[in-house]
């Protein structure tokens, strides 16, 4: 019953990095990287988190579970401009955390 910080710490820092990169291209105007995508996390429409994140994590089951929330919630009117996941942004870190172990 061992718990395998090393790679909730290396998540953590992918996701910090993803989210300082998705601020200073918000502020310099610049596209997203090639091969990644943004996506606004949030319960509440008023207080979404942006991240960025790679395409790779589309094609996973989790992830998809999540795309289906999405467009029974927003259909394909998403509110932010982007891809908005009707979820908490811990339980999206505790997603990303998994796919990156994997």
């Amino acid at each position: 019953m061992g718990f395998r910080l090393p790679r909730v710490v290396n998540a953590k820092k992918l996701l910090q990095m993803s989210l300082s990169n998705a601020s200073q291209a918000a502020t310099n105007g610049a596209d997203i990287p090639k091969g990644y995508l943004a996506v606004y996390v949030g319960d509440d429409q008023t207080e979404m988190k942006r991240f960025v994140i790679p395409i790779s994590y589309l094609n996973q089951p989790s992830f998809q579970e999540l795309l289906k929330q999405a467009e029974e919630e927003f259909g394909f009117n998403h509110p932010m401009g982007a891809l908005t996941i009707p979820c908490s942004e811990d339980t999206f870190v505790d997603l990303i955390s998994c796919l990156n172990s994997s």
